[in-house]
């Protein structure tokens, strides 16, 4: 039995009603969806460590997510696994003429715009044609940190973009200043202070995409770096044979200028 058969069979099993797992068979689509997330994320997480071994679990439990849901799909008649698999392959072949046709493009970059263009006919075709506007079929269940980027990508298409990374290191600059004067308030008004944090975090998804930098792995290396310094103030607290909670400030900031030192 081929193993993506014997992985389909396990699912079934899973989903039985005589005799399948009480957990899996209390699942719908929705219980499911943050599991998928999770799973996309820790794929990610094993790309940044560069650790082929984990990558290969996590795209299992990523695979598993496809098959969960292809399951579900199954047993109220909508589609299968079989649909599902046929129906990238049929978009891929679709949207590649120039490998499975007779089409050329000159670059990745005209790839690109021709890809767009697809998905626009695509969505035309299926009569999702009201809405015209550039950044339509921009998902709504993305993080808000990929949608800023693919919002951001959409316009720029269309030229309207900052010429390059300086403008937006000044637009930074000025929206830091605009918060500045909200935290300054008095009384503090949590929904301006929430308008103004959200646009300086929409520069900076700008500013991740003018610099080629993907945001969510520039974000992810910041967290890991975090991590690992927090702990080496950890253990250098417990060296010393005090609770790093139990220090002040000022001492725990010497611990994280040695980290820093230390590990970069």
């Amino acid at each position: 039995m081929r193993p993506i058969d014997r992985l389909l069979a396990i699912m079934r099993r899973l989903r039985d009603p005589a005799g399948g797992c009480p957990w899996d068979l209390a699942q719908d689509f929705r219980s499911i969806a943050p599991y998928t997330i999770e799973e996309a994320y820790e794929v990610a997480d094993a790309i940044d460590r560069d650790d082929l071994p984990a990558l290969r679990e996590e795209l299992g439990d990523l695979l598993l997510q496809v098959v969960f849901h292809a399951q579900m799909a199954a047993e109220q008649g909508a589609f299968d696994f079989d649909d599902v698999a046929a129906a990238i392959a049929d978009k891929m072949e679709r949207r590649h003429p120039h490998v499975f046709g007779d089409e050329r493009v000159a670059d990745a970059a005209e790839q690109t715009r021709r890809w767009d263009a697809m998905k626009r006919a695509e969505r035309a075709a299926r009569g999702a044609s009201g809405d015209a506007s550039a950044l339509a079929g921009i998902a709504r269940g993305l993080p808000e940190w990929q949608r800023a980027v693919k919002l951001q990508k959409a316009a720029a298409r269309l030229g309207f973009d900052w010429p390059g990374p300086a403008p937006v290191l000044d637009k930074i600059a000025e929206e830091l200043e605009e918060l500045r004067v909200e935290f300054a308030r008095e009384p503090r008004d949590v929904d301006r202070l929430e308008d103004e944090l959200g646009d300086v975090l929409f520069v900076a998804a700008n500013l991740t995409r003018h610099a080629g930098v993907d945001f969510g792995a520039a974000l992810r290396r910041a967290n890991a770096k975090f991590e690992r310094r927090f702990r080496a103030m950890e253990r250098y607290a417990a060296e010393d044979g005090v609770e790093l909670g139990s220090l002040p400030l000022d001492a725990q900031d010497r611990y994280w200028d040695r980290a820093k030192r230390e590990l970069g």
